[in-house]
């Protein structure tokens, strides 16, 4: 598939997913989001994409967010609209609560509004030196909607995130990774490097016990501990019945690397 505004790359079982408009800090219209949104629906139906790293173009900024030029030309209805249609939301993955492949967000610059939602809604966090994060969204009438209300406040505690919240403060990416916000802080040379050796190291793990962990995890955390515990989600299901499941303690018993398959 031919994209526009984004650059999609595979290497392997890695999906390398680029927004692709330096010219206007990769700023989300809804055409970006249209073409994020069928990249993330072609990865997560794709057997062999494994793991995902969103990043952006060029070396200022990861997303500047809602492409607000585009909404006061189009107006908020259209945007609403617009975002109703796609399965994934902004940015194709803010609203995509079903994805259970692992997503890592390489954040090579401003990550703000919507783009620091999108970086929200992956799973892990590495960040360029110079990277900085906020929601700015109550300064220009508006409200962090895809997520980052929610998504914030269970990330860091909670007076941390309502003082970003209510302020509109950014903060630069050492804060961000001091309130445990972010996983790594690397030099901008080794953002992709950094994140692709996180995806190796996600890559050497059984993928459907990798995405078995992730929708635990996830769906665990609206349940009381107890209930949580006790309950066998449909990717441990999935999992116990796979050829994985028996290559991973027969790998162990003849010392070799597992061969895993995915299914």
């Amino acid at each position: 598939m031919s994209y526009e505004f984004i650059r999609v790359e595979k290497k392997g079982h890695l999906t390398i997913i680029t927004m692709n408009r330096p010219e206007v800090m990769n700023a989300l219209h809804p055409p970006t989001s249209k073409e994020l949104d069928d990249a993330f629906n072609a990865f997560d139906a794709d057997p062999d994409a494994w793991v995902a790293i969103l990043t952006g173009a060029g070396d200022k900024a990861f997303s500047a967010g809602n492409d607000l030029k585009w909404q006061a030309q189009h107006g908020g209805e259209a945007l609403h609209k617009a975002m109703q249609e796609l399965k994934g939301g902004l940015g194709g993955i803010t609203f995509r609560f079903d994805l259970f492949k692992p997503v890592i967000a390489a954040v090579n610059g401003l990550a703000l509004g919507g783009g620091f939602e999108c970086a929200l809604a992956c799973d892990i966090i590495i960040a360029a030196e110079h990277a900085s994060f906020g929601l700015p969204e109550p300064t220009v009438g508006m409200i962090a909607g895809a997520g980052g209300v929610h998504r914030l406040p269970r990330a860091i505690p909670f007076h941390q995130a309502m003082g970003m919240l209510l302020t509109a403060r950014r903060i630069s990416a050492q804060e961000a990774l001091q309130m445990g916000l972010v996983n790594q802080v690397v030099p901008l040379d080794q953002l992709m490097p950094t994140a692709e050796a996180w995806a190796e190291k996600i890559l050497a793990c059984s993928p459907l016990a990798i995405r078995a962990t992730k929708e635990a995890a996830l769906k665990g955390l609206a349940l009381p501990l107890e209930q949580a515990a006790r309950t066998r989600f449909p990717g441990q299901v999935t999992l116990y019945q796979s050829e994985d499941f028996v290559e991973g303690p027969k790998a162990f018993a003849e010392k070799r690397k597992p061969q895993w398959k995915g299914r």
